[in-house]
């Protein structure tokens, strides 16, 4: 009896000897807009951080299998504080993709307290470069798209009055102390400005208000549904002055309006037809998997995700464990990473160098119309 018992004993250590062995799963969250106003930029940024995913599983970068774990901001502070706790710590993961500058900055404090690495990739408020060591910005924040279009504005295209309408939250705060500190530094002028609240979606007021004005140039400092509204009534009020903005007039829905045909967009530098080995693999498996090119905030998501993996790489090849602070340690020890658009070098306050474009929304493709130099994100 004993010695059968001793048989079974051995042929159930063999057994799970010979079973496969599960991977792990490696988890990192993301706070994206999934339903409401704004859902297009979570699933514009999704496909980005996706894509990513599946490269580093298919290059084995981590010991494991990297998943991706959504929460529904809503681009609401309020939804995403309750986002970035649930993924802290219910799903206590130590890397969370951030996104919209009020969102980003209500979760930075629960970053900073728990040292969870928050990154962003799509907000673009300046205040955003000083929000502690474990808030990281992979795109060039407010100050840089500003000081990249103003220049080319006045002193290119003598475009000088410039009006300014922003959507009351951080983020237009954060454009209008920009244009107020840098226009007049490059002899132009804001006129006027005029704040909207965010829930808002009718401007004909604001539209009249303009006309009156008569500005050179209309600064549209909003997002989503507003922007696109806010471009549509200004045109259907008879301003036909040169409509200006940031990085997040680079959705379709902006890019397929009629009245933003002309219109003028900033975002950083990228060669999409680049032979770089990184750059390459991602446009050619963005457009085969989505049938169209991707923008700059696919590739911002992109590269925050595939920069996770670089950096766990480094961290199991060490024996060190994937936490927020041997992340943030070994970002800061390597400083430079190989990701799409080329060389990423990261400021120690977590901000990134990159050159900027100028955009020019034709009703098809946008076109480049300049790149201007190197600048550094956060270095006021």
């Amino acid at each position: 009896m004993k010695s059968k018992r001793l048989l079974s004993a051995s042929l159930f250590a063999l057994a799970l000897a010979s079973a496969p062995v599960l991977a792990a799963e490696v988890a990192i969250g993301a706070l994206f807009p999934l339903s409401g106003p704004n859902a297009a930029y979570g699933e514009i940024f999704g496909t980005g951080a996706n894509l990513a995913a599946d490269h580093v599983n298919a290059d084995k970068l981590v010991d494991g299998t990297l998943k991706i774990k959504y929460e529904d901001s809503q681009a609401l502070p309020q939804r995403g504080v309750i986002g970035m706790n649930k993924l802290v710590n219910v799903d206590k993961v130590p890397y969370v993709l951030s996104a919209f500058t009020g969102v980003s900055k209500a979760i930075s404090t629960i970053a900073t307290r728990t040292k969870t690495v928050a990154i962003n990739g799509g907000g673009v408020g300046p205040d955003l470069a000083d929000l502690g060591p474990y808030f990281w910005n992979i795109i060039p924040l407010a100050n840089d798209e500003v000081h990249a279009v103003l220049p080319y504005l006045v002193q290119e295209r003598h475009l000088k009055r410039f009006v300014l309408v922003y959507v009351d939250d951080p983020l237009g705060a954060g454009v209008k102390q920009e244009l107020d500190a840098t226009l007049p530094k490059v002899g132009g002028q804001l006129v006027n400005s005029f704040s909207v609240p965010a829930s808002s979606q009718s401007f004909s007021g604001v539209a009249a208000q303009v006309r009156a004005a008569r500005p050179d140039v209309i600064y549209v400092a909003s997002y989503g549904a507003q922007q696109s509204q806010i471009v549509k009534q200004l045109r259907d009020n008879g301003v036909s002055q040169q409509i200006v903005s940031y990085s997040a007039f680079s959705i379709p829905e902006i890019n397929a309006l009629p009245e933003a045909k002309g219109a003028l967009y900033t975002t950083q530098n990228i060669d999409w037809a680049s032979t770089d080995p990184v750059t390459k693999r991602f446009v050619d498996d963005y457009k085969a998997k989505y049938n169209k090119m991707p923008t700059a905030y696919v590739a911002n998501y992109y590269n925050s995700v595939l920069l996770f993996g670089l950096l766990a790489h480094e961290l199991q090849a060490k024996g060190q464990a994937i936490t927020g602070a041997n992340l943030l340690a070994q970002r800061q020890a390597q400083g430079t990473f190989k990701l799409v658009g080329g060389n990423v070098h990261f400021n120690q306050n977590g901000t990134v160098v990159s050159p900027m474009q100028i955009n020019e929304i034709t009703g098809g493709p946008s076109k480049v119309v300049k790149v201007v130099k190197e600048s550094s994100t956060g270095s006021r």
